[in-house]
């Protein structure tokens, strides 16, 4: 009779214990996802324009942001509020908007301005906050003079200015074959902004490929660090072995970015923003936009151990 006593008291006990440690387990996990603040979103390039289609493929993939670009303005300029309804749908918030080109030839400065601050209200009245800027004037024959990188600081500063009074932020992305597309060329440019008006989107892969080393510029530039394109770059490839200038953008895990060193360095700086994970097209033919933002997802789930 004991025996059977003391054999249900354990059962009970063991079972009460395995709650506890599941409870334990579970308060852990949600204590670990709550201390960081780095946000997971995804790009819809991959896609090549098909917005409606990303959307809805992000969203059942478990995904909370999206980045959308410029060619949405055409078709959704005169009506946000469908585009609007379509992410609330699907409860995608707009993590960044890709807002194109800044001209950096006073003759078209103005009108650069007028473009991005156009787009400004446009991301506004979609329920976002920040707009990338980039720049694809580098010169072919030259490296581009200090004047050059900090008149692009100057002209993004300006437009900072403009958007800020309507909530949104600019945010200068770093970007191979443009203006800042060596860790150097970043640093004038950076140094150049004003915080107040511009701040940073480190592409990890195009900083890692123009020669940087991006889990080291999350520290350099953790006060002017607002979000991050979570990229791999695979180079050399294997078809062009002698070429250290040939590379292609990657699921994450797969290239030459230490990803993990990223989301340390950002952890140590308790960074609290978007990393939006960027894939400018599927590495290979016979994958999907759709499984390719799977793999990133089982990237950063699985063997990161973040949530989405």
């Amino acid at each position: 009779m004991n025996e059977t006593v003391n054999r249900r008291q354990f059962l009970k006990t063991t079972g009460i214990s395995a709650l506890a440690l599941t409870a334990g387990a579970d308060f852990l996990l949600a204590q670990s996802a709550k201390k960081s603040g780095l946000q997971i979103a995804y790009s819809a390039i991959t896609w090549g324009g098909n917005d409606a289609q990303a959307i809805a493929d992000l969203a059942a993939l478990g995904y909370r942001g999206v980045q959308l670009r410029a060619n949405t303005f055409g078709p959704y300029k005169a009506k946000p509020s469908e585009l609007k309804a379509l992410l609330d749908q699907h409860k995608l918030k707009l993590a960044m908007f890709s807002s194109g080109n800044v001209e950096i030839d006073p003759a078209k400065e103005q009108s650069t301005i007028d473009m991005h601050v156009a787009h400004a209200s446009f991301v506004k009245a979609l329920g976002g906050s920040a707009i990338q800027l980039t720049n694809s004037v580098r010169p072919k024959d030259r490296l581009p003079t200090t004047d050059e990188l900090k008149r692009l600081a100057a002209v993004m500063n300006e437009i900072g200015k403009q958007t800020a009074d309507m909530g949104v932020q600019a945010a200068y992305h770093n970007h191979m074959n443009q203006l800042g597309e060596t860790p150097e060329e970043v640093d004038v440019i950076v140094q150049a902004m004003n915080p107040k008006y511009c701040k940073l989107l480190l592409d990890i892969a195009h900083y890692k490929q123009g020669g940087g080393q991006p889990e080291q510029a999350v520290k350099q530039y953790k006060d002017l660090l607002y979000a991050l394109h979570l990229k791999d770059t695979m180079s050399p490839l294997p078809d062009k072995p002698d070429n250290p200038k040939a590379y292609k953008f990657v699921e994450l895990g797969r290239g030459n970015v230490n990803v993990p060193a990223v989301f340390s360095a950002l952890d140590e700086i308790n960074f609290k923003g978007w990393g939006i994970i960027e894939l400018d097209g599927v590495p290979e033919k016979d994958k999907s936009a759709a499984q390719c933002a799977q793999i990133n997802k089982d990237y950063i789930t699985k063997t990161l151990k973040h949530n989405l």
